[in-house]
């Protein structure tokens, strides 16, 4: 893997026979030019904030939605897992659609969506009503997130393109931070069902300046919508292996409905890979993973985000239910994390770019480690915030600002251009997936846990959630795999595309040929 980014020579300068030439704007160094730019950068980065906040601003008020439903734990992760599970399966159809109808139309449509089901979230009457609302705000969330870059894009020549995408990137890793903090005051200052009403206004600002500021774009090649099997196999095997996690613990694991739970995720997943390699139009085109920094770095970042979504909640739950923090002081608690996310989510990304993703990414995991041993080893059920939880707060804020917006960048830095939009959904869709894994990882170690046992469970998480961080930075260093007899680029070169199967070439053939 070469050393500088933000993406191998090979990216941009080898295409495919009859690709188009990379979309740039007219007289994009001219100051007016430049200022629209930022302008839609500003407010495409402001949609996928909003989307992404929702992942985690729901994690504060999880005990006190609880009590007014008077449901279980395992019962409610559903609110959480609804949301994650269809954006994961949502995201790439979404970007097709983009490409294929408009990128504004589409990404007007994914905000006014998520408004609508937002506000029905928000004087949901049971639980039942607010998990439907909650799956359907995550569809039109993914019709946000592929659209939003693909608008951006466009504005700004390839020299600058990875200053773009690093700050979409860190907008969204700093809402998902920053969801408890800003959760936990509506819930204390109004109500938790402010929570999900405060993004109708939100969005009709958004839709309004959208309307007049964004340029409608659209791939005169597009094929249409990929195939609807695949999109449904990428929701059912997370559905049914988070199912089987959750209600392992209290239905037992040998209960029948947890192993066929647990057969069926097992059993669907080699299903997803044969029809997307068989389809006509797959849902996730498998070539892109032929292309190696790609495979790695989705497969750190579904680790990362099992552990960052698991801890999130996890951290929240622990300082209300152990140390009997409330809902306001809880988030004023696990403030000064996300702060540090904010601070240096974008220097990652423009450090990443001169001294390359893996380096960034490997400090950024061995960071969240820490911090989650310390966590594990010092704190326990006597509460000592500023001497054993701030300081292990503090290094997992540093872990996160390394980690997520510089994966966001790094998955699709090798990929061409004109691949970066769908590039980028798939990453999300690995992200969003590892949300659902995480918060299933914790419901189920926590169980029913109470007292001393659960200050116990509290420390399996962070000890487990450690290991998986580290995995996601290891992982980047996997040796690369020769074939017999194919000479190895000399150390610090890319291979040439000739010799590199995962070249842009070869990727951009595949997916034309689609």
């Amino acid at each position: 893997m070469p050393t500088q980014e933000p993406a191998p020579p090979v990216a941009h300068s080898i295409r495919a026979e009859n690709a188009p030439p990379p979309v740039a704007p007219p007289d994009a160094d001219e100051p007016a030019a430049r200022k629209h730019a930022a302008r839609v950068l500003a407010l495409g980065s402001l949609g996928v904030f909003v989307v992404f906040l929702d992942t985690t601003i729901v994690n504060v008020a999880f005990e006190t939605i609880s009590r007014s439903f008077d449901t279980t734990t395992g019962h409610l992760s559903w609110v959480l897992n609804a949301y994650s599970l269809v954006f994961a399966a949502a995201l790439i159809p979404a970007g097709r659609m983009a490409d294929r109808y408009g990128r504004k139309r589409v990404f007007l449509i994914g905000l006014a969506g998520f408004a609508l089901f937002s506000a029905v979230c928000g004087v949901a009457p049971n639980v039942g009503l607010l998990i439907a609302a909650r799956a359907l705000q995550g569809a039109f969330a993914a019709l946000v997130v592929p659209s939003s870059l693909a608008l951006v894009l466009p504005e700004f020549p390839a020299a600058r393109r990875h200053v773009a995408i690093g700050t979409w990137g860190a907008m969204g890793a700093a809402a998902a931070a920053l969801g408890p903090t800003l959760g936990a005051l509506l819930t204390e200052y109004a109500s938790w069902r402010w929570i999900f009403l405060i993004n109708v206004p939100i969005c009709a600002a958004m839709i309004f300046f959208g309307l007049r500021l964004l340029r409608e774009s659209r791939e005169p090649r597009s094929a249409g919508l990929p195939d609807p099997i695949g999109a449904l196999l990428v929701a059912a095997v997370p559905a049914f292996l988070s199912f089987a996690i959750i209600e392992g613990p209290s239905w037992g694991w040998a209960d029948p409905r947890v192993i066929t739970a647990f057969v069926l995720s097992a059993a669907l997943l080699p299903v997803f890979v044969w029809r997307s390699a068989t389809a006509a139009r797959p849902v996730m085109d498998l070539a892109l993973f032929k292309v190696r920094q790609f495979s790695l770095v989705n497969a750190a970042t579904l680790l990362f985000a099992t552990a960052f979504y698991g801890m999130l909640l996890s951290n929240t739950l622990f300082l209300q239910n152990e140390w009997h923090y409330s809902v306001l002081r809880a988030a004023l608690g696990a403030t000064p994390a996300p702060l540090v996310v904010v601070a240096t989510a974008r220097p990652a990304s423009k450090l990443a770019a001169r001294i390359g993703h893996r380096p960034v990414l490997l400090a950024g995991a061995i960071a969240w480690a820490v911090g989650a041993t310390l966590f594990a080893v010092f704190v326990d059920g006597s509460p000592h915030w500023a001497t054993h939880w701030l300081p292990a707060s503090l290094i997992i804020g540093l872990g996160i600002g390394l980690t997520l917006p510089v994966q966001s960048g790094a998955a699709v830095a090798s990929l061409p251009p004109a691949r970066l939009a769908l590039g980028s959904a798939v990453a999300t869709s690995f992200r969003q997936v590892g949300s659902v894994l995480g918060i299933s990882v914790f419901v189920a170690i926590i169980g029913a846990s109470t007292g001393a046992s659960a200050i116990s469970a509290y420390h399996h998480v962070w000890w487990t959630f450690a290991a998986l961080t580290l995995a996601s930075g290891l992982v980047l260093f996997v040796p690369r795999l020769r074939r017999t007899g194919e000479p190895a680029a000399p150390s610090g070169e890319p291979a040439t595309a000739a010799r590199q199967p995962g070249s842009s070439a070869v990727v951009e053939a595949r997916l034309r040929a689609r």
